[in-house]
């Protein structure tokens, strides 16, 4: 049972406080409710580029990193299609320097030029090797384009659709993104460590209580757009030797009826040598397929679900023979899911649970979301189980019906 206390504050700050005696240091996290989601077309990659941008320095802290460093800390930041999250982890005694850290970048970014062209040069690197200089590197760009519409912002990864779109990015452009999605009330601090909850609450309402809100605007997600008819797509990639075939099924978004019963069924195809992909597919197959892997690309909005397989050869007879195998064993699940197999994938989600929370900063990580999704992070494991194994069946059958997205990545 994990202890937790929430408030919110005056401005919209969601904090969530959990009191761990048991640890010397403090975790803070802090989640923005933004992303790519809130991207254009013609301006990709501007989410991930500000993740970097807020280590730049703020008003009166002129070097993020050194300063928490100093403490004793340190940190990190991630950015996916839906949220941007900044954690540090110090002392639990200098608590008081990470929450004046972070308010003053949620207040007041100095948005100094060269930041912005340092954070650039640095962005931009990352896509080469992350996207262009990288073995089967335009995966997700492929993947993406194939399954949603133009128009949806899930249609192009985080990373962005091409390093041009970092490049022309102005200050402007930096100053609309940080006023329009960064503020209190578009935010959740999650605190996890030996601090009190009241002293915690008064560090929290001293540093962020007078932070103004932005009163974000409403988001309008267009549909999904998702292929009303399998298809089956090519992309050629010289600096490969091994094919791969890519195959997105789609599914709804997070809190959908389907979202849990498709993290269960990938999580039975692909639990390592126990999974039905390796044991029927693999280990039990005719050498089409060299290894396999499923899991769920789950977001807010429409997600999907990914199965990627490396196949003996590119030819299409192969492909094809792939593909039958791999959607077979989804099919196999909505005809009969052996209730011990069912059993042992939820005992797998339990015990990864607990290890998942077993420090500060993964419990204020996973405190955060669960504020965010408006749940009680000890029913975890409950909402889980009860899913139930015929909704699992359902489902399974449902998904090997579905239309999707085979993509043959091939040298």
């Amino acid at each position: 049972m994990i202890d937790l206390r929430r408030y919110t504050l005056p401005n919209g700050l969601r904090v969530v406080h959990n009191y761990d005696p048991g640890t010397v240091m403090l975790a803070v996290n802090v989640v923005y409710l933004t992303g790519a989601r809130d991207e254009s077309r013609d301006l990709t990659g501007i989410a991930h580029l500000f993740e970097h941008l807020m280590f730049g320095g703020s008003a009166h802290v002129p070097a993020f990193d050194a300063e928490l460093e100093r403490a004793g800390g340190t940190s990190n930041a991630w950015t996916s299609a839906d949220f941007t999250s900044f954690y540090d982890v110090l002392p639990a005694a200098n608590a008081a320097t990470a929450m004046h850290l972070e308010s003053d970048r949620m207040m007041a970014l100095s948005f100094k030029p060269e930041a912005l062209e340092t954070q650039r040069r640095v962005v931009i690197e990352e896509f080469k090797q992350q996207c262009l200089n990288r073995p089967y590197g335009r995966l997700m760009h492929e993947l993406r384009a194939a399954l949603y519409a133009p128009e949806h912002p899930y249609s192009w990864p985080v990373i962005g659709l091409e390093p041009e779109h970092i490049a022309r990015v102005t200050e402007a452009d930096v100053r609309r993104w940080f006023y329009s999605h960064y503020g209190p009330d578009n935010a959740v601090l999650a605190l996890s460590g030996p601090v009190p909850y009241d002293e915690g609450r008064r560090l929290v309402e001293h540093w962020f209580g007078d932070i103004a809100p932005i009163h974000p605007a409403p988001r309008h997600m267009p549909a999904p757009g998702f292929p009303a008819a399998t298809r089956r797509i090519e992309y050629r990639d010289p600096r490969i030797s091994a094919p791969l075939l890519a195959i997105g099924i789609p599914m709804g978004g997070y809190g959908a009826a389907d979202y849990i019963p498709c993290d269960i069924i990938t999580d039975l195809l692909s639990a390592g040598r126990s999974g039905r992909l390796y044991r029927h597919v693999v280990a039990g197959g005719d050498g089409t397929v060299i290894e396999a892997d499923a899991s769920i690309v789950g977001s807010e909005h429409d997600g999907f679900v990914m199965i990627t397989a490396w196949t003996a050869d590119a030819s299409e007879a192969t492909m094809a023979r792939a593909e039958e195998q791999l959607m077979e064993q989804i099919a196999a699940l909505g005809r009969e899911l052996p209730a011990h197999d069912y059993e042992r994938a939820l005992n797998r989600f339990e015990s990864t649970f607990a290890l998942g929370n077993y420090d500060p900063l993964s419990r204020a990580s996973n405190l955060a979301m669960a504020e965010i999704h408006g749940e009680d992070i000890n029913a975890t494991v409950a909402r889980q189980r009860a899913a139930g194994i015929d909704a699992v069946r359902a489902v399974a059958a449902e998904l090997a019906a579905r239309p999707r997205v085979a993509l043959r990545y091939i040298p």
